[in-house]
């Protein structure tokens, strides 16, 4: 392109590159002649002659707002499907930061001619991450500098640190993929771009915070195909995953999974549901967000904004004679109060509970103001989870135990096991770890159990009874430790010392 006047730009097929359009206010309002150009309020009137040059065509110009052009701008350059096919797979950490200081080279956007070098950094952010098997990118902000992190099996790692100067570029160019407001730093937003990266489909859940030196990004990565698991390859011990699979099989009642944030609980729902969707059953959801379609089942998507609640979706699925219910999580007393009158109705009711273990469960639901009777009756299975590494197989090393740890392996049977810990290799980039396993406790609400929320007796009574024969969490550990499948390190990362096992 030749740079004969002061407003020289690259053209992206039929449109004005988006540093320029930014850069001076304008944009395409259409995608062929007639031309209708944007203008942004007080924008210099010189840029059109450059537009001009650019479509080679006539135009109609139009006035727009701060906000209108913002919005417009964000329309006309998120990220397209066919743009999304262009990134490659494979970068490095040392294309990171090839590409970090590419886009780091000019402090003031007003100097460059387009977003190529920030288009790249962050289509390698998102190789990297999914080669990689990340969940969560971070973009974190400080006052000197950018940092990205990883989340790669749990664990935050440290992927890249850039130059300061490129933070506001980096975070603009991701809300305009994701449709936020661009011109809005002030307060929180939530996006989301769906990519195809080398044939596999992902969608990306952008949030952004503000902070003291920028806006914060964390982006979640769902990839598509490997979503969906079977209840076979959860980890799960036999005689547990029979009982979890008898539970599945009831016609009503309530089946919770528990556990923190990240702990696996939608993908072992996910795999439950997939089990009943045999075409017989009306499954339907309401979830927040839907991480991933399934076809057979009906899914609701949650939008606090407009008054879609968990409960006002629970009570309008219940009117479209649904066999089966899953609801996201159960987060406030009128959602627990529908879930329980569903499975009293004659529903299987699947959700989720945000508690340490699977007793907890039922004190949080009592807390919630559920009744005793009402519990007793239609709570059928409890199951708790948590993740963790699976250590690498090609570069484990046996690990060398102390009293204490013996003494922990002493309590399930194998205080002579071979105990292994994580080294490090090129197979698994150093982390010593490749995957991730689930650890369980399942309780099953037998009579006796009924008898004891009844009896508004303690967690501890209760535990006392339904674990007498299965696992606690921290047993489950120890177990895959034992097997040579985890460390214990990461076993007590996960679980505290402290549970009861």
């Amino acid at each position: 392109m030749s740079e004969a006047t002061p407003h020289a730009a690259a053209v992206m097929g039929a449109h004005i590159d988006y540093a320029f359009a930014k850069a001076h206010g304008v944009v395409t309002l259409s995608d062929g002649a007639p031309w209708r150009i944007g203008m942004r309020a007080g924008a210099d009137p010189m840029a059109l002659t450059e537009v001009r040059r650019i479509l080679g065509a006539p135009f109609a110009v139009e006035e727009l707002s701060a906000a209108a052009f913002d919005e417009a701008l964000s329309q006309r350059y998120a990220v397209s499907e066919e743009a999304a096919r262009t990134i490659a797979m494979g970068f490095d950490a040392d294309a990171l930061d090839a590409l970090a200081d590419e886009a780091g080279a000019t402090a003031d956007i007003l100097d460059s001619q387009d977003d190529a070098p920030i288009i790249r950094l962050i289509n390698g952010l998102f190789s990297q991450a999914i080669s990689e098997g990340a969940s969560d990118i971070h973009i974190e902000p400080y006052e000197n500098s950018l940092i990205v992190r990883l989340r790669i099996d749990g664990v935050m790692r440290e992927t890249l640190k850039a130059p300061g100067r490129i933070k506001a570029r980096l975070v603009s160019r991701i809300k305009v993929m994701a449709r936020l407001d661009i011109a809005e730093k002030r307060l929180p937003q939530d996006g989301r771009v769906s990519l195809t990266l080398g044939g596999r489909g992902v969608d990306v859940r952008v949030s952004t915070l503000p902070s003291r030196h920028g806006e914060r990004v964390v982006m979640r990565l769902l990839d598509k195909d490997q979503g969906l698991r079977s209840l076979d390859a959860l980890g799960m011990a036999p005689e547990m995953l029979a009982k979890f699979r008898a539970a599945l099989s009831t016609p009503n009642g309530i089946v919770l999974v528990t556990g923190p944030t990240g702990s696996g609980k939608t993908t072992t729902l996910y795999a439950a549901l997939n089990l009943l969707n045999d075409r017989t059953r009306n499954i339907l959801t309401v979830e927040d967000p839907i991480e991933y379609a399934i076809e057979g089942i009906g899914q609701t998507q949650v939008n606090s904004k407009i008054g879609m609640t968990f409960a006002t979706g629970l009570r309008a699925i219940l009117r479209q004679d649904p066999d089966v219910v899953m609801v996201g999580e159960i987060r406030d007393p009128e959602t627990a109060q529908i879930a329980v009158q569903a499975s009293l109705t004659g529903h299987l009711v699947f959700s989720t509970v945000h508690t340490n273990d699977a007793v907890a469960a039922i004190t949080r639901l009592k807390d919630m103001g559920v009744e005793p009777y009402l519990l007793a009756s239609t709570l059928r299975v409890i199951l708790a989870q948590r993740l963790v590494r699976r250590l690498c197989p090609t570069c484990r090393k046996p690990a060398v135990l102390g009293a204490h740890e013996r003494a922990m392996l002493e309590k399930i049977g194998a205080r002579e096991a071979r105990i292994f810990e994580a080294q490090g290799c090129a197979q698994c980039s150093g982390s010593g770890y490749v995957g991730r396993i689930g650890l369980y406790e399942f309780v099953t609400v037998d009579d006796q159990v009924r008898r004891l929320i009844h009896a508004d007796a303690s967690e501890q009574e209760m535990a006392a009874h339904a674990f007498q024969a299965s696992d606690r969490l921290l047993e489950s550990g120890l177990r895959w430790a034992a097997a040579g499948v985890t460390s214990l390190t990461d076993v007590l990362r996960a679980c505290s010392a402290h549970e009861p096992a």
